[in-house]
């Protein structure tokens, strides 16, 4: 299977919020996040989904916070629009971000260096995450 799919945009988005429940829960990545401060608004083209995220105040719990929705009390510093495809294979470590803007499978906007500099620090998420869709949605594996 070339493409594989999401069932639904609610299994996408249950999707989304473990991987961002594991990176904001990881001893290395969360606090990396945390301090890099960089927020960003994530757009899903093929499922009419949007997510915003940024780091947690400090009188919030872990390090990441988001929200599916527009409708936050924030600006995001980077904006991206790609189908919930590219994000699946992004998170597989299958997609480059900078081949996948080049060829417009991703769109961007705002301080896209700003995004490019979190790539080092969310690495090791591809294995999670592979390893998540290798135990509770194989039909997404690339």
């Amino acid at each position: 299977m070339a493409n594989p799919e999401f069932a639904s945009p609610e299994e996408f988005r249950e999707v989304m919020d473990a991987i961002f429940t594991l990176m904001d829960e990881d001893p290395d990545m969360g606090p990396k996040l945390r301090d890099a401060d960089v927020p960003q608004r994530f757009e899903f083209s093929d499922l009419d989904l949007v997510v915003n995220v940024r780091a947690a105040d400090p009188d919030e719990e872990g390090n990441l916070y988001w929200e599916w929705t527009d409708d936050v009390d924030w600006d995001p510093k980077v904006r991206m629009t790609m189908s919930s495809a590219t994000a699946n294979r992004y998170f597989q470590g299958k997609e480059n971000v900078a081949m996948a803007i080049a060829r417009r499978r991703i769109k961007t906007g705002g301080d896209v260096k700003a995004a490019l500099a979190l790539i080092p620090i969310t690495k090791p998420i591809y294995a999670r995450y592979t390893e998540l869709v290798d135990a509770e949605y194989p039909h997404l594996r690339v």
